[in-house]
């Protein structure tokens, strides 16, 4: 079945009909990555995140068909492009979450807009005050941030201090040859809820797709000149045994670590609330890196 075949007739098909149907399935996943409302890939299951995606299609364009797929909705999905769409303006400001959505839209980066959908950001050398530090090697002097937008404003939902590269103990005991690995600035759909760690396994975001890193062959806490490596590398996101701020010890090999046991709970708990977290707890959560001199650079107070 195709969405071209529902024109003109009186065919109404309930979600549950379209799970059953892989073609229909993915042409309406298509149709509706195409307008922002879903995220690839398209998969041809039609789950909770795809119902959800196509009821908030419905409800945008005024079907009047809620709960099934009829003519109305198949001509809307395929005549109806991305800027047809009503959306709230974002409203930013000069605020740091104005800024970081800023930075994230000039690089083309991901931004999600909806009610409990939230944006997580690493920003490394930056202060609980959002002033540059030192990014001295070995310390938590980098920031995790969650930012959900709520009627077109970003706000910061909360904020850890945090490491986005390895302690001094892996930089010169790295677990590959090549080196320890230090995650490249840009934005990965990598993440999903799972389990770190074995003397002391918590709930964490663990890694699920591939990422890109450098290799610090040489030892010398830097990114330049240092070979990339992109794959599966265990690189998640989990917390720092409350280690202390200057001195990351064996907490970090490489990995996204909030310094707190507290704090790492209190950002778990938050992105479990995410809506698409909610609909499907295998979920795959987008994060982004960024450095915070380019940042403020880019994007100053």
């Amino acid at each position: 079945m195709k969405l071209q075949d529902f024109l003109g007739t009186g065919e109404k098909w309930g979600f549950e009909a379209i799970a059953q149907d892989s073609e229909l399935t993915r042409q309406v996943q298509i149709l509706l990555i195409g307008l922002g409302l879903l995220e690839p890939p398209a998969d041809g299951n039609f789950g909770p995140v795809s119902t959800a995606a196509l009821k908030k299609f419905q409800e945008l364009t005024k079907t009047g068909e809620a709960e099934f797929l009829g003519a109305v909705t198949a001509k809307k999905l395929i005549e109806t492009k991305s800027e047809d769409l009503p959306k709230p303006p974002l409203k930013l400001g000069n605020d740091i979450a104005s800024r970081i959505l800023k930075y994230m839209l000039a690089q083309d980066y991901q931004v999600f807009t909806g009610s409990k959908e939230y944006n997580i950001v690493y920003i490394e050398g930056i202060d609980g005050d959002w002033t540059l530090n030192s990014d001295t090697p070995n310390g938590f002097n980098d920031r995790r941030i969650v930012i959900e937008v709520v009627n077109g404003i970003p706000k910061i939902v909360d904020h850890w201090q945090a490491t986005t590269e390895p302690g001094r103990y892996y930089t010169f005991n790295p677990m590959n040859p090549e080196g320890a690995a230090r995650i490249k600035f840009g934005q990965y759909k990598a993440w999903a809820v799972g389990m770190h760690g074995n003397a002391e396994r918590h709930e964490a975001l663990v890694q699920v797709a591939p990422i890109t890193v450098y290799r610090d062959f040489n030892k010398d806490f830097q990114r330049t000149g240092d070979k990339q490596d992109t794959g599966l590398f265990l690189v998640n996101q989990h917390w720092g045994y409350d280690a202390p701020s200057n001195d990351i010890k064996n907490a970090s090999a490489g990995c996204l670590v909030g310094r707190m046991r507290q704090g790492h709970r209190e950002f778990m708990a938050i992105v479990k609330q995410d809506r698409r977290y909610v609909s499907n707890n295998n979920y795959v959560f987008y994060t982004t890196v960024i450095a915070g001199d380019d940042l403020l650079k880019k994007f100053p107070g």
